[in-house]
């Protein structure tokens, strides 16, 4: 297998076809995405249903520390993403990290990290699918939320079956809508804190009552710790899209770079208006979710009904999200000898059939959660809990070998610099560990642990007996 992750002869970054590849059915990827769509996509894609809802279940097991638990996730985050934006910007590739893992660690690596990472977008794809269908079931009960899901699976294969630019336009006003919400959110909550509006200014009461700032001890950070950190999921997608813009190496450096500090003012502020503003007991924090529970006592009309149209624009966009990064993750894997040959075929500048097996395993996924919830469907969102963690730890040693073959190969390419390298990417990777030997304190994530693990050995074996029937070949 060649390596494919070092420059071509003509100077094009490895992933992006320097000309028609017979594999590809002589097309290449477009570059149809602009700056803004980038932006955009890295704004939109930490914002997500994880944290419109699902960070409830976080702060009703930390109370006020959530703000730590998600001051330490968003640290974290920042590092991956800033070594993520030094790699991509050197070295732009549709296949992202995987592309880098082969070839700074071996065929192997690339093969487990981006294939882990297809499986945890197609899960995430059957996931968001099914919770927009219960959404809209309710507000139209006469069809039923299968009806929806088929609807929503079906429009947002069809429009990643057309050109790149069509992703981009409905990423970028998706991640508007969700932009728009949070900022007004953020608004409505300090003028809540001023008393300018609710039942007036509520002090510090909700942060240091009610059991203190940490009622639940560590305990319940480490349960909040780990909510914020899958919260976090799908910025990588990014540094996936950027291979597709008009100028990879400045657009991905531009969008890494909005992405990282907007994260502390987006979760970090928007956890911190709730505790302050709401008990963390209240049992509305998780039934209706946090920003529903804040709004109501700021005395905002119809929240609950705002605030499901805002979930139901973020889990379309994770979903229209989701679907592209799995088929662009695909047609890299494929298109390096790592999957089959087949779904490397491009046709108007698009993956297309990567597009349709992505989908189709989604459904595949969505069906398992209908027929059979508590066997199949619960072992493949088990093994996506703990995806995005294993990615970022290859993340981490990639950064460290990459970044010492840049400095003395190519020192040009490095616009943009991981910070206090080495020391943070090891104070990262230790981190990534911790936080994986955490979850094997709850029963609940050991199990996701036990699935993630069978399945990161699957693809870990395959991908070395592939790798040396390559070697063998080549001798």
């Amino acid at each position: 297998m060649a390596p494919t992750s070092a420059p071509t002869a003509t100077g094009t970054p490895a992933g992006i076809r320097p000309a028609a590849d017979p594999a590809s059915g002589g097309q290449q990827l477009t570059h149809g995405l602009k700056q803004r769509h980038l932006s955009m996509i890295a704004l939109g894609g930490v914002i997500g249903a994880g944290l419109f809802v699902g960070s409830g279940a976080g702060i009703a097991a930390a109370g006020p520390a959530i703000i730590l638990a998600f001051v330490l996730s968003g640290l974290l985050v920042m590092l991956i993403m800033r070594m993520l934006g030094e790699m991509s910007a050197a070295r732009p590739a549709s296949g992202s990290f995987s592309v880098h893992a082969e070839k700074e660690i071996g065929p192997w690596a690339g093969i487990t990290a981006g294939w882990m990472y297809w499986v945890m977008l197609c899960c995430g794809v059957a996931a968001e699918a099914t919770a927009a269908g219960k959404i809209v079931n309710g507000w139209i009960p006469g069809v039923s939320a299968w009806v929806w899901v088929a609807l929503f699976m079906v429009f947002f294969c069809a429009s990643n079956l057309t050109a790149v630019k069509n992703f981009g336009e409905f990423e970028f006003w998706f991640a508007a809508i969700k932009v728009a919400a949070i900022v007004t959110f953020l608004v409505l909550g300090g003028l809540g804190i001023a008393g300018v509006i609710g039942p007036g200014a509520p002090g510090t009461a909700n942060l240091t009552g009610h059991g203190g700032f940490l009622p639940n001890g560590m305990d319940g950070l480490i349960v909040g710790l780990l909510a914020s950190v899958f919260a976090y999921g799908g910025l990588e997608t990014v540094t996936i899209a950027a291979a597709e813009s008009d100028d990879p190496k400045k657009n991905v450096a531009n969008a890494v770079r909005t992405a990282v500090w907007r994260i502390g003012i987006f979760y970090i502020g928007s956890m911190a208006l709730v505790v302050t503003l709401v008990s963390w007991q209240d049992p509305k924090v998780v039934s209706d979710g946090p920003y529903v529970t804040v709004l109501s006592h700021l005395g905002v009309p119809a929240a609950g009904t705002i605030m499901q149209v805002v979930v139901l624009v973020a889990l379309l966009s994770a979903m229209n999200a989701n679907i592209y990064g799995a088929s662009r993750m695909a047609y890299s894997l494929v298109g390096r000898g790592q999957g089959p040959k087949s779904l490397a075929k491009v046709s108007g500048g698009v993956p297309r059939r990567a597009v349709l097996v992505s989908c189709l395993f989604g459904f595949g996924a969505v069906l398992a959660a209908k027929f059979w919830p508590d066997t199949v469907f619960t072992w493949l969102m088990n093994t996506t809990g703990v995806a995005i963690l294993v990615v970022w730890l290859f993340i981490c040693v990639v950064q460290l070998r990459m970044r010492r073959r840049l400095q003395r190969e190519a020192p040009e390419l490095l616009t943009v610099k991981m910070w206090g390298y080495p020391y943070l990417t090891w104070i990262a990777m230790a981190a990534v560990v911790g936080i994986l030997a955490l979850m094997t304190t709850t029963e609940g994530n050991r199990d996701q642990l036990y699935a993630a693990g069978v399945l990161v050995a699957g693809l870990a074996v395959a991908g070395l007996l592939k790798q040396r029937r390559d070697a063998a070949a080549l001798r």
